[in-house]
């Protein structure tokens, strides 16, 4: 079932003296299907954040269409099973975190027995239990984030949405972040959240669109995207002289990089590593790691943002 869908979602804004228009999205089609996480990646200025607003009718399309759980986005209806969290959002600041969760509680007019129960377990989920009663103001940037997550998921929708969710977090607030993310995935929630940072994409990602310049260039899951093909063998070996050493470099595909006695470098074939450490081994090295390298969403990314 598919929860989200646009069809030839475009946005163009007016600029200048001249009010020249200028086209920051370009005619997108995807869609989310029920139960999935969707990354959203792109460079910085790529379209992400305007097609969040899209999505939410905080803006208005120029052509195309958006449609969540089969409504229009701009049917109000649709609110009641929708979360979402912006890239920089704005809280009060002298609300504690408790009230503040209260105060989104009600806008959505959950009665009150439900509603504190529903907070004591997302505040419990987002890790910020001891923080209940400490205002905004005092909480960190990874605090705030947790509880703008936190504010997202008061509702229990079914459809969550977020803006760059692990921008500006440490280590251990971008792991905490995945975890729920992952967590809402076993509970059947549908997610689509918008990134530049590839490794969060990599590691919790059913499916990833890629968007550049405003054009959704690539999109599928990461096996689709990247293949199994091995793109080069990586080789670590040590122990052996300095005529094995320029043998080496000149099979390897890039220049070897030495620590020490230990030498890394690359090879291209499977046939090419087993000829290279018959060699190593004939000649009384060490051949300490063998790994095939395979394409990375990284390179992918790259290769793409280069095209523009």
């Amino acid at each position: 079932m598919v929860v989200l869908k646009t069809e030839g979602l475009t946005k163009e804004y007016r600029t200048g003296f001249w009010r020249t228009r200028v086209r920051v999205l370009h005619d997108l089609n995807l869609a989310v299907h029920q139960g999935e996480v969707f990354g959203y990646l792109g460079p910085n200025g790529a379209g992400k954040t305007t097609t969040l607003k899209l999505l939410m009718g905080l803006i208005y399309p120029t052509a195309g269409r958006a449609s969540i759980l089969g409504r229009d986005v701009q049917d109000v209806a649709v609110k009641a099973q929708v979360g979402f969290l912006p890239e920089n959002p704005y809280f009060y600041d002298y609300l504690t975190g408790r009230e503040f969760l209260h105060f989104y509680g009600q806008l959505f007019g959950i009665p009150y027995r439900d509603r504190r129960q529903r907070i004591e377990e997302l505040l419990q989920a987002v890790g910020l239990s001891k923080a209940a009663e400490l205002q905004l103001r005092k909480y960190s940037k990874g605090m705030l984030q947790r509880i703008g997550l936190a504010q997202a998921l008061i509702n229990d929708p079914q459809v969550i949405v977020l803006d760059e969710p692990t921008s500006g977090l440490d280590p251990v607030g971008r792991k905490e972040v995945r975890d729920l993310i992952l967590d809402l995935k076993r509970r059947g929630k549908s997610i689509f959240f918008s990134t530049h940072i590839v490794p969060d994409v990599e590691m919790i990602c059913d499916r990833v669109g890629i968007i550049v310049a405003g054009r959704l260039v690539r999109v599928g899951t990461l096996e689709e995207l990247l293949g199994s093909e091995v793109e080069g063998i990586e080789i670590t070996a040590s122990g052996f002289d300095e005529a094995v050493g320029s043998q080496i470099a000149q099979w390897s595909v890039r220049p070897p990089v030495q620590h020490g006695d230990t030498v890394f470098f690359a090879v291209r074939t499977e046939k090419e590593a087993s000829q290279v450490m018959e060699f190593l081994l004939g000649r009384g090295a060490s051949v300490h790691a063998v790994h095939p390298k395979r394409r990375t969403l990284e390179d992918l990314f790259l290769q793409e943002v280069a095209k523009t």
